[in-house]
C-alpha cells in the first residue's frame, strides 16, 4: 500500500510542484485545494506527468475553520496513516476582512488553519511521519501582539507586516510542536521558499507595475520555490531532522531569539484558548 501525503494549496504554483515531486516518489497524494475545478485540472495533468494514478483532490477553505474540521474529520474517518503533511497554502490579503470565525483572513489561512489541521491529523501520524510548514524570509520582521488573531497587527491594515506576523507565528508553532511530538518520532520543520513568482505577489499600487516589470524576472520559479520543501519531505538526510528551518535546500541559521522565542509558549496557549472559544478544540493542543 502506498504511503500517504497531504498537501494544502496543491492547486497553486508551488503546491503543484510539491505534489509532482511527492507523486513521482510513489506516494498516494491528497491535494487539498481551495477550488475543486482547478484542483481536478491540476490532478489530471499531474497523473499524466508522473504516471501515478493515486492522486486525489479534496476541496478546503482554509479561511473557514469549519471547513478545516470537516476535511480533517473525513481523513480521520478514513483511518489511513499519514506519512507526509505539507502545510503549503498561504495568502496575503490586499484588504482587511474578517472571516466567519472573527479572524483576520491572512491570519486564518496562514496560521490558524494549518495549526488546526495539523493537530486534528496528528492521531494518524507516527514514527517517521514528517510535517513541513511553509514559512517566509519575512518571519524575522514579524510581531505577535494582542490584535494578532482579529486584526493581524495594531493600527491600520497593511498586508506585508500582517503576512510577516503569520509566518513568525507558524515558525513558533513549528518549534513548539517539534518538541511536543519528538518522542513520537514525528519530525516538524519549516521551509523558506525564498521570493517566488506566484500570484501571491500582488501589484496593486500605482508604482507596482514598474516594480513588477523589474523585479519578477529576478525571483524564483514555482519549481525552484518548491525544492526546499521537497527536500524536507523526501530526502533521506532530513529524515531525523526536527525543529529546524531550511532555505535553498540547506539548514538556515536562525537567531537564538527566534529559536527560543519568549512568546512561543504564550502563542500556543492563546491559540488553544481561541480554538476552545470557537468550539473547535478537542484536547488537540
Amino acid at each position: 500500500m502506498s504511503k500517504l501525503a497531504i498537501i494544502t494549496g496543491a492547486d497553486g504554483g508551488i503546491g503543484k510542484e510539491i505534489t509532482r515531486a511527492v507523486a513521482q516518489a510513489g506516494y498516494h497524494v491528497i491535494m487539498l485545494c481551495y477550488t475543486l475545478f482547478k484542483g481536478e485540472e491540476r490532478k489530471n495533468q499531474l497523473i499524466l506527468d508522473t504516471g501515478n494514478p493515486e492522486i486525489e483532490v479534496r476541496q478546503i477553505d482554509l479561511s473557514s475553520m469549519a471547513s478545516v474540521v470537516s476535511v480533517a474529520d473525513g481523513l480521520l474517518g478514513r483511518g489511513k496513516r499519514i506519512d507526509l503533511l505539507m502545510n503549503n497554502a498561504g495568502t496575503m490579503c490586499p484588504h482587511f476582512s474578517q472571516t466567519e470565525d472573527g479572524l483576520e483572513r491572512t491570519v486564518a489561512v496562514n496560521y490558524v488553519a494549518p495549526v488546526l489541521l495539523t493537530m486534528k491529523l496528528l492521531p494518524l501520524m507516527g514514527k517517521g511521519s514528517r510535517i513541513v510548514n511553509m514559512v517566509s524570509c519575512t518571519y524575522s520582521l514579524g510581531r505577535i501582539t494582542p490584535e494578532f488573531f482579529t486584526h493581524g497587527k495594531p493600527g491600520g491594515f497593511w498586508r506585508i507586516p500582517i503576512y510577516s506576523n503569520t509566518k513568525l507565528a507558524l515558525w513558533l508553532f513549528t518549534r513548539e510542536l517539534s518538541e511536543r511530538v519528538k518522542e513520537m518520532g514525528i519530525t516538524v520543520n519549516a521551509a523558506d521558499p525564498g521570493i517566488v513568482s506566484t500570484n501571491m505577489i500582488r501589484m496593486d499600487m500605482w508604482f507596482d507595475k514598474l516594480t513588477d516589470w523589474f523585479f519578477r524576472p529576478c525571483i524564483r520559479t514555482a519549481k525552484e520555490g518548491a525544492e526546499t520543501a521537497v527536500h524536507l519531505l523526501l530526502a533521506e538526510e532530513t529524515a531525523g531532522v526536527t525543529g529546524q528551518m531550511f532555505a535553498s535546500g540547506k539548514p538556515k541559521h536562525v537567531k537564538e531569539k527566534f529559536m527560543n522565542h519568549p512568546q512561543a509558549k504564550q502563542l500556543w496557549e492563546d491559540t488553544r484558548k481561541l480554538l476552545k472559544e470557537l468550539r473547535l478544540e478537542e484536547d488537540i493542543l
